[in-house]
């Protein structure tokens, strides 16, 4: 393993983290995003309990798009998730939208 100041064998010198693609920077946010979600709805008591059923025909192309975007495998994972952001959606876009034109216009906001 190599010290601190020798520099790492796959890495230019002086840099601190390899430069990351986009489609690996989404899979990053999509798998907090889920985390976030899922972890929501433990605390919110939503999910403590799994004794309910759902079936359902869906496209192929819809599970598989879902699943790569937010990296989940299972199909029981996935439709939790997808229930779970409905269930704890915090309306924050229509809130914002119906902020529209609120702030005083004389309000200086050093722009």
């Amino acid at each position: 393993m190599a010290s601190r100041s020798e520099p790492h064998p796959h890495r230019p010198a002086g840099s601190i983290r390899p430069e990351r693609s986009p489609a690996i920077e989404a899979a990053a946010t999509s798998r907090s995003k889920v985390q976030a979600v899922l972890a929501r709805a433990q605390e919110s008591g939503l999910i403590a309990r799994k004794g309910g059923r759902i079936s359902g025909r869906v496209s192929p192309e819809l599970i598989e798009r879902a699943k790569a975007r937010t990296g989940i495998r299972s199909d029981t994972e996935l439709v939790e998730f997808a229930l779970a952001n409905l269930a704890i959606e915090d309306d924050f876009a229509d809130t914002f939208r119906g902020l529209r034109g609120t702030v005083d216009p004389s309000l200086d906001l050093d722009f």
